[in-house]
């Protein structure tokens, strides 16, 4: 092989190397598919985009949706987007659905919105075709002492102003729930809630619950009601129990008072029979003394003994009759 023959061969294969290095650097295609849509883009702009380390066909493709659909939308815009960790595609479709809806929606506020965290296409097909949340039984107590219970429906609409920075379904279903509360224990029958359920709804609805939340309240229907407890009567019966146990320890305090008190009554008898014993010991020795000393004779003492025994032979005299009183007894 001669020398020219070699030169011309690596002069090719540089060739195919640098093509194959352009076009994988360059999306050269994808600038085709830009021009062939109408999107003005140049090729030194798809090569920053590399060098900003953005994937271009991340913006390119979404774009050419958005000129396609008549949106008057530019490569800095989703690009800054797409840099701050945003959703282009999602949001390129919500502004298309929107357009497409006749609802007012900016790119910035779009993009917010998607930084924020919440489905903005999800939002506007809500705004479009409103969502129904359904809430538990939710029980209240009407004044009658009869317990209500009451599950509703509620249509909302997404609102697009309030998306960022607004509350989301379990506040609205709070408020709501609240709602059916406060009017089910204003009213002074149960029954006038069984009769009337569209009460509770025209209640709440008009208290503008969805004030602060990221929805708008279209309706608020009443699904099922039904009746729980009787909460009043369990009220009643707690009170008594309570009452009654109260009063059996008032009774249980008064009769420890009584044991206490009696208690105490008998130990001051018991003192009493023990002074008494403890007297009585001492009047032989006050007699012995009263002997020695002249106070009394032999005269007296005799007559003190003689009386003594009569004192006892009555007693011994009365003791048959009190047994057979109470052997009769």
């Amino acid at each position: 092989m001669d020398t020219g023959t070699l030169g011309l061969l690596v002069i090719v294969g540089l060739v195919i190397i640098g093509l194959a290095i352009l076009f994988t650097f360059v999306p050269v295609m994808l600038w085709i598919s830009a021009l062939a849509a109408g999107v003005r883009v140049s090729i030194f702009n798809l090569v920053g985009m590399r060098l900003r380390r953005v994937i271009p066909s991340r913006v390119i493709n979404p774009l050419i949706k958005a000129v396609k659909a008549g949106l008057d939308l530019n490569t800095n815009q989703l690009e800054s987007h797409y840099l701050a960790g945003g959703n282009v595609d999602r949001a390129v479709n919500a502004l298309i659905a929107a357009h497409r809806a006749n609802i007012e929606l900016s790119f910035e506020r779009c993009a917010a919105i998607d930084l924020a965290g919440r489905d903005v296409l999800d939002a506007v097909q809500m705004s479009v075709n409103p969502k129904v949340i359904e809430t538990p039984f939710i029980a209240g107590v009407a004044m009658d002492g009869i317990e209500v219970k009451a599950k509703a429906r509620i249509t909302v609409r997404a609102n697009i102003d309030r998306l960022v920075g607004g509350a989301g379904e379990e506040t609205v279903i709070a408020r709501v729930g609240e709602g059916i509360v406060s009017t089910i224990g204003s009213s002074t029958n149960h029954k006038k809630v069984l009769e009337n359920p569209d009460m509770i709804s025209q209640t709440v609805l008009s208290k503008g619950l969805d004030a602060g939340t990221a929805f708008e309240i279209l309706s608020i229907d009443i699904a099922d009601i039904d009746i729980g407890k009787n909460i009043g009567a369990v009220l009643q019966t707690d009170q008594a129990e309570a009452d009654k146990n109260i009063a059996q320890a008032k009774a249980e305090e008064r009769r420890a008072m009584a044991v206490a008190q009696e208690q105490e009554m008998r130990a001051r008898v018991e003192e009493m029979r023990a002074k008494v014993v403890e007297a009585e010991a001492e009047v032989p020795m006050a007699m012995a003394e009263a002997l020695r000393s002249g106070n009394i004779g032999v005269m007296d003492y005799m007559n003190l003994k003689n009386i003594e025994a009569d004192t006892d032979m009555r007693d011994m005299i009365g003791k048959p009759d009190q047994e057979e009183d109470e052997d009769d007894r």
